[in-house]
């Protein structure tokens, strides 16, 4: 599939993959920083954001449309970020071809598989009535029912854009990511890779553990782990200086 991406500044290529229910508008902010240094690509994976919508869904196919790009581009010694369910797409995609990446940026995500904890979410997205709301406030107060955080409400809205006059829409492909919340959160292959990985966490979150590590380092074999004091799951949203400094320090070494 070819994804919609956005590109900013010149140099060795960056990719940046979003989390779930996310999409490249998310790290705009973080993007126009990296692009001082390099050649950033602000990527929408399918059935988010202005990426098409398919039917078909999966790590191993978010992953080909990754590697579309990079093929389309010609790009080389690549380095990858992706946050949550996007830093799972881009290990799979370092186990598809690591060839083709110099370095790999994981944000609070590990390789196991998750439990089901999304419930919350999905019934706030479900209790819009999209096509009967005709102001963002509306929906706000319909996910005030199921979400008590203003992060995740806003992060949610973001996603409402006006269709045409008068009619808003989402840009997410809500139905089957529901559907295929199960392969969302499942756990990554069996399949070692060699290159250098960063996992990047939150102090506050449970996405990576302690005792994920010794796993984590059995798949990922030259892997780094830095944890940022006092964020959770969101990293680079909370603590957003030193997100950027740990990230950097790594990556220009």
């Amino acid at each position: 599939m070819k994804l919609h991406y956005k590109e900013l500044g010149q140099g060795k290529p960056m990719i940046i993959l979003h989390g779930l229910f996310g999409f490249s508008d998310n790290w705009q902010s973080h993007a126009k920083k990296l692009a001082d240094y390099y050649r950033v690509f602000l990527v929408d994976l399918r059935n988010h954001g202005h990426s098409d919508w398919s039917d078909e869904f999966s790590y191993d196919l978010m992953a080909q449309d990754v590697l579309e790009i990079m093929n389309d581009q010609g790009l080389e010694d690549v380095i990858i970020l992706g946050h949550s369910m996007g830093g799972k797409v881009a290990m799979r995609l370092a186990q598809i071809n690591a060839g083709i990446l110099e370095k790999l940026v994981v944000v609070d995500m590990g390789i196991k598989q998750y439990p089901m904890h999304h419930e919350h979410i999905i019934a706030g997205i479900r209790s819009i009535h999209i096509n009967k709301i005709t102001a963002r406030r509306q929906a706000e107060e319909q996910l005030s029912n199921h979400i008590d955080s203003d992060g995740i409400k806003q992060f949610l809205l973001k996603n409402i854009y006006w269709k045409e006059k008068g009619k808003l829409a989402w840009r997410m492909n809500i139905d089957v990511l529901e559907r295929e919340m199960p392969e969302i959160l499942s756990a990554l292959p069996k399949v070692k890779v060699d290159v250098p990985t960063l996992f990047l966490r939150g102090e506050l979150s449970n996405y990576i553990l302690d005792e994920d590590m010794d796993e984590i380092e059995e798949l990922f074999m030259d892997s780094d782990f830095v944890t940022i004091p006092d964020a959770g799951h969101w990293v680079h949203a909370e603590s957003p200086e030193m997100f950027i400094n740990e990230l950097l320090s790594y990556c220009l070494r």
